[in-house]
């Protein structure tokens, strides 16, 4: 039981790390300077501001990598292999937002070329594809958190360990959040624009409800969670009872 708690206040922590720091380093840092008309001597202009910004960045995905890991002691004894997954996407997830802090690495190295003498010209390629790369880790970085919350927002429901509403809104929000990405995918929408925020709203709000609930309350003891079984076993039963 104590260290159900200890896990379930440790997620909680690193839920909002990795929320706080993603969303100051792209509003407070990133965003402002990379959307300018000329990025890289933008860049060259705030070398300081964006490698804070990708060092927050890098704080924020390795915080979002421990979530599952938090979590694992609390989920596996349910669905080792829903547990297992959730882990290994989350470390994906953060292994993409790694590449994503290197990509801003690059991009300080080529403004510091630039200013030397090499002209933004010469560098426009190179600074396209890094920042099309660059955006392309996000949008698939998203889809890793989707697979692997989705396994443990789904052995949340089953199992109980947090009230089914808001696994459920878990649920739903990651939904609305796939299909943000779907959009900018198809061209409809670009990255990180107002439609792809306010479709990715409700899983912000949700997780922080969530990491509030984790460290206030953690996860129900067993004793009020549905029987205690493994997922895997509850699923073959109801299999088998449709069966009969």
């Amino acid at each position: 039981m104590e260290a159900n708690r200890k896990a379930a206040v440790a997620a909680g922590v690193l839920f909002i790390v990795a929320t706080v720091a993603d969303v100051i380093s792209r509003a407070a840092f990133l965003t402002p300077v990379l959307a300018l008309p000329d990025p890289l001597a933008a860049v060259s202009a705030n070398e300081t501001r964006v490698v804070l910004g990708a060092a927050l960045l890098f704080v924020g995905a390795a915080a979002a990598a421990g979530i599952a890991i938090a979590m694992y002691p609390a989920m596996h004894g349910y669905s080792e292999a829903l547990a297992l997954g959730s882990v290994g996407f989350r470390l994906i997830e953060g292994t993409f937002y790694l590449g994503i802090v290197v990509c801003l690495l690059v991009l300080v190295a080529l403004g510091e070329k630039a200013a030397s003498g090499g002209g933004p010209v010469a560098f426009a390629a190179p600074v396209a594809l890094v920042l099309a790369a660059r955006e392309a880790l996000g949008q698939v970085g998203v889809l890793s958190f989707a697979v692997g919350a989705t396994m443990y927002y789904w052995l949340f429901y089953r199992s109980r360990l947090v009230p089914r509403w808001l696994s459920a809104w878990g649920l739903v929000a990651i939904a609305s959040l796939v299909v943000s990405v779907v959009l900018v995918f198809a061209g409809v929408a670009e990255p990180m624009s107002l439609a792809q925020i306010l479709l990715a709203a409700p899983i912000f709000v949700q997780e922080m409800v969530l990491a509030g609930w984790l460290i206030a309350k953690g996860f129900r003891p067993a004793s009020t969670v549905a029987s205690g079984a493994p997922v895997e076993a509850g699923l073959a039963s109801s299999a088998q009872a449709t069966a009969a």
